[in-house]
């Protein structure tokens, strides 16, 4: 089993569940985030804004906000995460910085606290 954690644009959520619900994933919790991508800020200048030096914090401006975000987490088989990895991608992805990001973690195991199940077969 897998765990596949997407963030997202809020724009294209809507999007996103409709093609996963097309991929026949209807399993998933989705969250309201904030973030941002590396590349939108100079480490130098948020090193200094982080130690207080105000020219510095003044010189982050807008680069240095975070914007919203949704986080998708799906948890499932290990047959079905290229599916769905490839099903976000298509859903999310504009060429621009800022399209999202795809985490992929191991799932050592998994309840059904309704039966008690364990494994795939909670997930499914």
């Amino acid at each position: 089993m897998k765990e596949i954690i997407a963030v997202v644009r809020m724009n294209r959520m809507n999007r996103t569940k409709q093609a996963l619900t097309d991929a026949g994933i209807n399993g998933y919790f989705a969250h309201e985030a904030q973030g941002r991508g590396v590349g939108l800020a100079n480490p130098h200048v948020l090193e200094g804004a982080a130690s207080g030096y105000e020219e510095a914090a003044a010189l982050l401006g807008e680069r240095g906000k975070l914007y919203p975000k949704r986080m998708i987490t799906v948890v499932v088989p290990d047959k079905e995460v290229k599916t769905v990895v490839e099903t976000i991608i298509e859903a999310n992805k504009t060429g621009k910085p800022g399209d999202g990001k795809i985490f992929v973690l191991p799932i050592g195991d998994a309840v059904r606290v309704r039966t008690a199940e364990t494994g795939e077969k909670s997930i499914i």
